[in-house]
């Protein structure tokens, strides 16, 4: 009797993008030996906007609403980074209550955030019950940004030379009322997940990250502070308000999932820290610079004075050379080979949610 070898082929399979732990337009094509991931292979493109190519034919001001959409759960974060990168090339410095009301608003943006990062993990995860807790929370903080800017998520508040508008009255009281219960809220969340057995099944010795790969890998945020790197760009070079407040550094030290989980559990409650000072620290005082080469003139003070109109008319037809984004979650993406190979497919999932990952950026 003769034996014929057979060839055996490893199984090649679609992640997404209609998977619900893809959480949108993410597409992985995995290469399993049964459920043994041994490559992994990200595909971007899906959702491809050409943001920097648009912001070349627009205006600073013109250009800031696309960053809303591209972390578009992180929008007055994305805000500041594009204003300051302004302000830094024309040399400007903003009034103190500018710098606090950005810090403020930084922070909660922040926790909307975490809110978004850990509760979807969770579910992915299959805990569906800290989701729906959370996310009334994260209304509340939508509330918030919609009182100061008109807008829930794609605010356009934090703008180079300042903010849009001065805060309403009475919204520093509300935010005060809200960040003194929040805790709580945090507390019910660990009470759910922390100390649970499975989540700490799942997510334990679970996508590991060293400090050298994380740093090598260019990774920021949790993916470098949850492998134990005290980096914090808040700290090492301080804008707006961060250099007038204080606030701790959490870190982890294995770098796997639950080391990023608890990461941004604690972060949280650093952002309650840091919100608590803004408000106690709130400065009286002008929003924004009064160059209207570089902020655009109220309509009344443009029929006012011909010098104020021709500064705006000199700003608004000035369009910008080239902008280039860094977008972490490229970065993160990028090394999802690297982290989950020879992990499960169910690990996958655990990975993703702890990298946090926003297609708006990804494929900007």
């Amino acid at each position: 009797m003769l034996l014929s070898e057979k060839n055996l082929e490893n199984m090649i399979i679609n992640f997404g993008p209609q998977h619900p732990a893809a959480h949108g337009v993410l597409r992985l094509v995995l290469k399993l030996e049964g459920e043994v991931i041994i490559k992994a292979i990200p595909h971007i493109g899906l959702l491809h906007r050409a943001t920097e190519k648009l912001i070349e034919h627009k205006t600073y001001t013109q250009a800031l609403p696309y960053f809303d959409r591209l972390d578009y759960v992180s929008m007055m974060c994305s805000e500041q980074a594009w204003s300051l990168a302004v302000e830094k090339l024309l040399g400007i410095d903003i009034p103190p209550r500018a710098k606090f009301i950005r810090t403020l608003f930084g922070e909660l943006t922040r926790i909307q955030n975490h809110i978004m990062g850990i509760t979807t993990h969770a579910l992915d995860v299959g805990a569906m019950t800290p989701f729906f807790w959370m996310f009334e929370e994260r209304e509340k903080l939508f509330e918030f940004s919609e009182r100061a800017s008109g807008a829930r998520m794609h605010a356009n508040y934090v703008r180079p030379g300042g903010i849009a508008w001065d805060l309403p009255l009475g919204l520093m009281d509300d935010i005060y009322d809200w960040a003194v219960k929040f805790p709580e809220r945090i507390d019910e969340l660990e009470d759910m997940l922390t100390e649970n057995r499975i989540w700490k099944a799942r997510t334990i010795d679970i996508g590991l990250v060293s400090a050298s790969d994380a740093l090598n890998w260019g990774f920021s945020g949790v993916m470098v502070r949850g492998s134990g790197i005290k980096q914090d760009v808040r700290k090492t070079q301080p804008y707006d308000a961060y250099d007038q407040v204080e606030f701790d550094v959490p870190i982890g030290t294995k770098g796997d999932c639950y080391d990023r989980y608890l990461c941004r559990v604690e972060e949280m409650r650093q952002s309650l820290n840091i919100i608590h000072q803004c408000l106690n620290k709130m400065p009286p005082g002008e929003i924004k610079v009064d160059d209207h080469k570089i902020v655009p003139p109220k309509r009344a003070e443009m029929k006012v004075s011909m010098d104020i109109l021709m500064q705006y008319i000199l700003l608004s037809h000035q369009t910008l050379f080239r902008c280039y984004i860094r977008a972490p979650g490229f970065a993160h993406l990028a090394a999802i080979h690297d982290v989950c190979y020879m992990s499960l497919i169910a690990d996958l999932v655990a990975v993703i949610g702890t990298m946090d990952i926003v297609f708006g950026e990804v494929d900007r």
